[in-house]
């Protein structure tokens, strides 16, 4: 499509780096999106979120449409505007907060009735309506709508559920038209069978769309459950077009997905964790509030960048983040998404020069070690 194009620069195994090109810019792959699920990613600036290495943003139609309201935001120049962030955006299609966060609900053919969270005013949520929100809102990547029933399901649940899903491609698909520059995702669903993965698969590919995210994991399946639909799922899309998989995930997922040839990943656990104390560093994940950092004058991570490990001690933090101070949620929360895009970079890198068995080799390794011992 117009503005819109996925290229390949090297591959390692399953694994592939490349470049996705859109009208607001480059998006290097594999990419992690942090999430902005209510138009700001929480505790940071668009510019400091940018200073990380972040090429493109995560909104959610589902909280978006609730509050403030696809039409205000359209109204005041649509979702890059209205949050300050120039970059590209990937809009969720709202099935699968629809399916956790919404009070009484009715799915139907046509769609998901549901009361808002939030003051439990009623609504629908149909492939129809779900791509005119996303078009209000000016999302660069659209994602279909979909249903993404829990795991672990019956695999006649699972299957009735993701024929669902595919006919609600095709109606995404045909309300989502021609718009020269936006690119619209369908989404694979399947649970964790590997027939019904294939017949999502050719469903998609046969409607035609963009990219193609793998949906339906990370909903409470584990990760070896996880990884072994990895194994087979991104072989069954398209090779020429970019695979996300949605709502991963911990540093170890990533890695795992990267190595099986995923393109795209998405999570707010850097953000979630960063405002609760906790950091994710090389070494694992570091818990801030715990009594042994107290007098620590050493850095969260000696070897990063971020403004956390820059100028602040491991006490500093400690304190701040027991005194509830909104400066941890800040600092943490750059920390970890720093670390993320680090990551990502490292994978890029190990792709592009062929070594990404060692690369994941030492990645493990230095986590198993688990972080610096006390003073």
């Amino acid at each position: 499509m117009s503005g819109f194009a996925f290229d390949l620069t090297a591959t390692d195994g399953a694994a592939r780096t490349g470049i996705i090109s859109t009208p607001r810019g480059q998006i290097r792959t594999p990419a992690f999106m942090p999430v902005g699920t209510a138009a700001t990613v929480k505790a940071m600036l668009p510019g400091s979120v940018r200073e990380t290495g972040a090429d493109i943003l995560l909104g959610n139609t589902y909280h978006l449409m609730l509050r403030p309201g696809a039409e205000r935001i359209a109204r005041l120049g649509g979702l890059h505007r209205f949050m300050n962030w120039d970059g590209p955006i990937l809009t969720d299609s709202g099935g699968f907060q629809v399916m956790s966060l919404a009070g009484l609900r009715k799915l139907t053919e046509a769609g998901v009735t549901f009361a808002s969270h939030i003051d439990g005013s009623r609504h629908l949520l149909s492939p129809e309506t779900s791509m005119e929100i996303q078009r209000l809102l000016g999302s660069d990547i659209v994602m279909a709508f979909d249903e993404c029933p829990a795991l672990p399901a019956t695999e006649d649940a699972v299957a009735a559920s993701m024929r669902l899903s595919m006919r609600w491609a095709q109606r995404s698909r045909d309300a989502f038209g021609d718009r020269p520059g936006h690119a619209l995702f369908g989404i694979m669903q399947g649970g964790v069978s590997p027939d019904l993965r294939a017949e999502s698969a050719a469903a998609l590919t046969a409607i035609g769309f963009d990219g193609y995210a793998i949906g339906g994991l990370a909903v409470g399946e584990g990760q070896e459950a996880m990884l072994g639909v990895l194994d087979y799922a991104p072989g069954l899309l398209p090779q020429d077009k970019p695979r996300y998989l949605m709502g991963v995930g911990k540093p170890d997922d990533i890695v795992g997905a990267v190595q099986r040839g995923v393109d795209m990943m998405d999570c707010v656990l850097p953000s979630r964790s960063g405002r609760t104390g906790q950091a994710w560093t090389r070494r694992g994940q570091v818990n801030l509030r715990n009594a042994r950092h107290a007098d620590d004058p050493r850095p969260l991570d000696k070897d990063c960048g971020c403004p956390a490990c820059r100028g602040y001690s491991r006490a500093y933090l400690h304190h701040v983040v027991r005194a509830g101070e909104m400066i941890a949620g800040m600092l943490l929360t750059w920390h970890n998404l720093h670390y993320y895009q680090q990551l990502m970079a490292g994978l890029r890198a190990a792709i592009a020069a062929g070594r990404l068995g060692d690369f994941a080799d030492d990645f493990h390794a230095l986590r198993a070690e688990g972080d610096i011992a006390p003073i």
